[in-house]
């Protein structure tokens, strides 16, 4: 109590008060989240990211892919070398917005229990982490090199085929993913090589063990597919049966051809364009199977250049915005990314698909 002029004033001394716009910054969610999606990422350690797109126009991206030129031809002395065309195939990809947003109350943030501006965060990250992986899979099934292994399931011998899909002179090492599902056979495989005996030598987030020099992933997103009898699949230009989609204004195809519009219905959500080699499931068994990519990681130096089997395209990078509602005593924390994937070497991956 205090007297002033007679008047007696009660004062009172308050601690300062915790505001919520100390709890949530977005600047600095927007940092913390960025680098845990990138760490949460499974596809990173094959995939490039790519911020060209950053502050650029436009919304679509053309990815330029170049066509093998050839093995080399013997030339006699004195005589010119016949030279070929450098060819380049593209692929367009669309940006996209992957979001999520979270509501915290004024009750849970000053409460004390645990921490739900970190809890936040992280769950942000995984979300977004999640989505660019399951995109970055669908990237994968656009693929053009395929083993059709469906006869049989996983195993040492299937890989070693599939791997040698890729024409390879040297073994380089490779990215496997496959279904939980097929954990228990690879792991009873004698050739299979657990994560735990070589410790401290593990690259993939998620990675089991080794096999035939190829990193095994488990992922969900690795999917059982159904075929049936009367569709279409994609197959190698080399395998039985297999004929190439050409134009539907083709006036004469050919017994190893077939027009566009014919080649449906198609299995796995293939998309058919002109220049695949398609067989209707004479070739491919009817029956369940998964399709695992295997990625080569790293070049070979004696022979290839440095590109990545995918990319990730970055258009905007991680945007954290916050929204308060006073009314309700909360705030909406709402996490975004734009960018897009595509594969950006066709001759760095192959789909497996093995039988379930």
């Amino acid at each position: 109590m205090k007297m002033t002029n007679g008047i007696r004033i009660s004062m009172q001394y308050f601690a300062e008060q915790t505001k919520i716009t100390d709890l949530i910054d977005p600047e600095v969610m927007s940092d913390m989240i960025d680098a845990k999606i990138e760490s949460k990422i499974t596809v990173s350690p094959f995939a490039k990211i790519d911020r060209t797109l950053v502050g650029v126009p436009g919304d679509t991206i053309t990815v330029p892919q170049y066509k093998y030129i050839g093995d080399a031809v013997d030339v006699a002395e004195g005589v010119e070398a016949e030279t070929v065309k450098l060819e380049t195939d593209s692929t367009q990809a669309k940006v996209k917005k992957a979001m999520k947003a979270v509501e915290i109350t004024d009750e849970a943030l000053l409460s004390g229990y645990g921490n739900p501006a970190g809890q936040a965060t992280s769950q942000l990250a995984m979300s977004i982490a999640s989505k660019v992986d399951a995109d970055s899979m669908d990237a994968l099934m656009k693929a053009q090199l395929i083993y059709d292994g469906s006869a049989s399931a996983i195993s040492y011998s299937g890989i070693v085929d599939a791997v040698d899909k890729f024409n390879e002179e040297l073994n380089t090492e490779k990215a496997m993913f496959i279904n939980p599902h097929q954990n228990s056979q690879l792991r009873k495989d004698p050739n299979f090589i657990s994560a735990d005996k070589y410790d401290g030598n593990v690259v993939m987030t998620g990675e089991i063990g080794k096999i035939a020099n190829c990193r095994i992933v488990p992922s969900k997103k690795v999917s059982l597919n159904e075929v049936i009898p009367e569709q279409y699949v994609r197959v190698d230009s080399d395998a039985e049966g297999a004929k190439e989609v050409v134009a539907d204004s083709t006036a004469s195809p050919t017994a190893s051809q077939i027009k566009l519009g014919s080649v449906t219905p198609c299995a796995e959500g293939y998309a058919p364009k002109v220049g695949d080699y398609v067989v209707k499931n004479a070739a491919v068994k009817a029956g369940t199977f998964y399709i695992c990519p295997i990625i080569k990681l790293n070049a070979d130096t004696e022979t290839e250049d440095e590109t990545s089997a995918l990319t990730i395209y970055l258009k905007r990078d991680t945007n954290v915005e916050t929204e308060r509602k006073s009314t309700k005593r909360c705030t909406d924390i709402s996490a975004d990314k734009h960018y897009t994937v595509a594969i950006s070497d066709q001759s760095k991956v192959v789909l497996a698909r093995f039988k379930k």
